[in-house]
């Protein structure tokens, strides 16, 4: 009897050890679990300065993961790994380049990754602009012939890294949009090329700012050609002299020099169109080309305010330039 409770008693005190051991570890199991869990969760600190983080193309989440270790954006690679792992992410992290911090948790940077919120550059080509002041502030040399013209001015957002080839690609890509069918066949039916019609949208985009002069500058400069007289536009002087940034004033000092360089860009020298775009015009200079305005004007100036005036004839004309430029 005493040996069997004995026993008894033996076997209890071992069962009890065994759950305490079991328990114990059951407990740091539950604190590895809490750890990894608060890892996953909590940020590496909190320094919100962001720096660029490059994904390349065929970079797994193993890569990925060292990388982000690596430069300090996270404390342990396979956690990160392990998340979108188990999450189903590990596929879906694209390449590109983001503004990652270390004050980021492993979820906020697993959705930038996947969802691809690569940096985006926002850049605005006014109208107007030549293909050189679009390369001086993109800070990048365009390839490609006969570009001027056909580079639309828009707003773009390009990823971080852009090359020349994609901006001239979505660029002339806008221009093919703009252009419509309905106006490629109106420049068809008029017997006209669309490079005719961009050159002279271009002169037009230089000469006046509202769409209703455009119009009848457009009206004013295509009467011109149907009889050979001279367009005599100072835009293509300034396109020649390679300043496009000078005020009205400076512009009216120089152009008396203007009009003796020798070049089929000159229309004063020089009947006809110039051989190309001298700028990269707005859609409203492209729709005042291709439907100009008839009237009775002849000649048109533009003020040091920015206003048209137009003239049916010569002596008007030259009175007026009497009376704005003294």
């Amino acid at each position: 009897m005493i040996g069997f409770l004995g026993g008894r008693k033996f076997g209890v005190g071992l069962m009890v050890k065994t759950m305490k051991k079991n328990l114990i570890f059951i407990l740091l199991i539950g604190l590895i679990v809490l750890a990894g869990f608060w890892s996953v969760f909590s940020p590496l600190n909190n320094t919100s300065e962001e720096i660029i983080f490059s994904v390349k193309k065929g970079e797994g989440s193993g890569e990925i993961s060292s990388n982000l270790s690596r430069q300090g954006l996270i404390k342990w690679a396979p956690l990160f790994r392990l998340y979108v792992l188990v999450n189903g992410m590990a596929g879906d992290l694209k390449a590109g380049d983001y503004f990652l911090s270390s004050s980021m948790n492993i979820p906020e940077i697993a959705y930038k990754l996947a969802s691809g919120q690569v940096i985006k550059i926002k850049v605005t080509i006014p109208e107007g602009f030549t293909q050189k002041q679009i390369e001086e502030r993109l800070g990048l040399v365009l390839p490609g012939d006969n570009l001027e013209g056909f580079l639309f001015p828009d707003t773009y957002e390009f990823n971080f890294g852009f090359t020349a080839e994609e901006v001239v690609k979505r660029m002339k890509e806008n221009f093919e949009e703009k252009l419509t069918q309905q106006m490629r066949q109106d420049i068809l039916f008029q017997n006209k090329t669309i490079l005719e019609v961009i050159t002279m949208a271009s002169l037009i985009e230089k000469e006046v700012i509202s769409l209703a002069d455009k119009k009848i500058v457009s009206g004013v400069l295509w009467k011109r050609l149907s009889i050979d007289m001279p367009l005599q536009v100072d835009a293509t002087l300034a396109y020649l002299s390679g300043q496009q940034d000078w005020t009205f004033d400076e512009m009216r000092q120089e152009i008396a020099s203007w009009k003796e360089i020798d070049s089929p860009y000159n229309t004063y020298k020089y009947l006809g169109l110039p051989p190309g775009p001298i700028c990269n015009p707005g859609l409203d200079s492209i729709v005042a080309a291709i439907y100009p305005q008839e009237s009775v004007y002849w000649y048109y100036l533009s003020t040091p305010e920015g206003d048209t005036v137009f003239n049916e004839t010569l002596a008007g004309h030259n009175a007026a330039r009497a009376r704005y430029f003294k």
